[in-house]
């Protein structure tokens, strides 16, 4: 990520573009592949000179905003399907198309995934 005179020079060649272009060119790509317009606009505002404050965490503590970040919980949707998410199989290599044999155990209230192929 671009940052300070090389972030307002490449911002500069690239002013024709959309904003989310302009944004990627100077690296403001998250690794889902997201651009990172709240991290790209505040660097462009610290390029210009102006000193902005940290982002404040939840519990009031001082952090920098670094995106959605992946947590190991989800909830059962109003329509019955239960969603795992883009991040997890990112985190487990699974490809579009892998299938795989569902095992409840009710007792633990526990769900197996096993792979097929």
């Amino acid at each position: 990520m671009l940052e300070g005179k090389e972030l307002l020079e490449k911002a500069k060649l690239l002013s024709k573009q959309s904003e989310d272009e302009i944004a990627r060119g100077c690296g403001y790509v998250g690794p889902s592949g997201r651009v990172l317009r709240k991290s790209f606009y505040r660097a462009l505002i610290e390029a210009k000179g102006y000193k902005i404050g940290k982002v404040q965490g939840r519990a009031g503590n001082r952090r920098t905003s670094r995106g959605r970040q992946t947590e190991f919980k989800t909830k059962v949707h109003g329509n019955g399907n239960l969603l795992i998410g883009h991040a997890y199989t990112k985190k487990l290599g699974l490809e579009p198309g892998k299938e795989f044999k569902i095992d409840l155990k009710k007792e633990s209230k526990t769900i197996y995934l096993i792979p097929l192929n």
